[in-house]
C-alpha cells in the first residue's frame, strides 16, 4: 500500500515531534488533540523547532514553509479517519488509549493502519480492543523525535506481516533506523533505561549522592550525554512512574517498584521540565537542583 496521509492523535511533546518529522519527509499530516488550543500549541512547537534547525543551517526557510503547509489541525477525532496511517500519541494511560481507539475505529478506512506510540503498554492487549488487531502495531519513537534516530517496532501476537513491512519502509523514509521488539513490558529501550533512572532516584533517596553528583557521575563516568535525573525530568516524572508501574505489574518483580521519592515528586506535581520543576528547577538559568 502507499502511505501518503498520516493522522497523529496527541500534539504534546511526542505527537508534535512525530508530526514534525513526517511533514519534513513529505507526508500530509492531520494533527488532533483533545482541544484545539492544545493542537495549536503543538503546531507552534513544531514551527519553533524548525526555526532552531534553520539557525543551525540544517533546514531552509522554504523547506520549513513547505513542511508546515502539509500539517492540518483537525478539531474532531473522526476527521483523522481518512488517513492511511494513524499514530496514537496520547498520555501513557491504557484506558485513555482504548477510548481513543474505540471512538475512531468506526471512521477508519478498511486498509488504514493503526499504531500506538506507547512506551510500555501491551500491544497485544491494546490491539485486541480494536477492530483490526492484524493491522495494529507499536510504533515507538524516541524523545526528542526530530533528533533521535531510533524507532522501536513492536508486534502484538495478532499483528500481521504486512503492517510490519510497511512500517519498516516508513521508518526509512523518515531517515531513521528501526529495531524490532517482542511485546513484553517496556519493550527494549524502556525495559533497560527506566530501571536505571529509577535506581538513580533511589541513590538520591538514600543519600548516596545529590542530584548534581549523580548526574555528573553518569555523564563523566559512563559517558552518558545526559544524567539520569536530568533525563527523567526531560521525559516527565509522571511518565517515568507510569512505565515503572507497567514493568512491575507485567513482570511481577519488586526490582521494578517505583522509588518512593519518584512518587512524592509526582504527588507534588513536580513532573520535570514540562512543569518547570522536577529534580531541577527550570525557573533559574542555569537550572538549579532541587535536592
Amino acid at each position: 500500500m502507499k502511505i501518503n496521509q498520516v493522522g497523529v492523535i496527541g500534539a504534546g511533546q511526542m505527537g508534535n515531534g512525530i508530526a514534525h518529522v513526517f511533514a519534513l519527509a513529505g507526508y500530509q499530516v492531520l494533527l488532533h488533540d483533545s482541544s484545539f488550543e492544545a493542537a495549536f500549541t503543538g503546531f507552534q512547537s513544531i514551527e519553533k523547532n524548525m526555526n532552531k534547525l534553520i539557525d543551525l543551517e540544517k533546514l531552509t526557510i522554504d523547506q520549513k514553509k513547505e513542511a508546515l503547509s502539509r500539517i492540518s489541525i483537525k478539531r474532531r477525532l473522526p476527521e483523522l479517519g481518512e488517513s492511511d496511517l494513524i499514530i496514537e500519541c496520547a498520555v501513557e494511560n491504557e484506558d485513555v488509549k482504548n477510548s481513543i481507539f474505540e471512538e475512531i475505529q468506526n471512521y477508519l478506512g478498511e486498509d488504514t493502519l493503526l499504531t500506538t506510540n506507547t512506551s510500555s503498554i501491551s500491544i497485544t492487549r491494546l490491539g485486541a480492543k480494536t477492530d483490526r488487531p492484524e493491522r495494529f502495531m507499536g510504533f515507538h519513537f524516541m524523545n526528542p523525535v526530530p533528533q533521535m534516530k531510533l524507532v522501536e517496532l513492536v508486534r502484538g501476537i495478532a499483528t500481521g506481516d504486512m503492517i510490519y513491512e510497511e512500517l519498516k519502509k516508513v521508518v526509512k523514509t523518515l531517515g531513521k533506523t528501526h529495531t524490532s521488539s517482542e511485546d513484553f513490558p517496556g519493550f527494549i529501550v524502556n525495559r533497560i533505561l527506566m530501571p536505571m533512572i529509577n535506581e538513580a532516584i533511589y541513590a538520591l533517596y538514600e543519600g548516596v549522592g545529590n542530584v548534581e553528583s549523580i548526574d555528573k557521575s553518569m555523564k563523566l563516568g559512563a559517558n552518558h550525554p545526559m544524567g539520569p535525573l536530568e533525563l527523567a525530568d526531560f521525559i516527565g516524572l509522571d511518565t517515568c512512574q507510569s512505565i515503572m508501574e507497567v514493568l512491575h505489574n507485567g513482570l511481577g518483580d519488586t526490582k521494578y517498584l517505583p522509588c518512593p521519592l519518584l512518587k512524592k515528586y509526582v504527588e507534588a506535581k513536580w513532573l520535570g521540565k514540562k512543569k518547570m520543576r522536577g529534580f531541577y528547577d527550570y525557573h533559574f538559568d542555569p537550572k538549579q537542583p532541587t535536592r
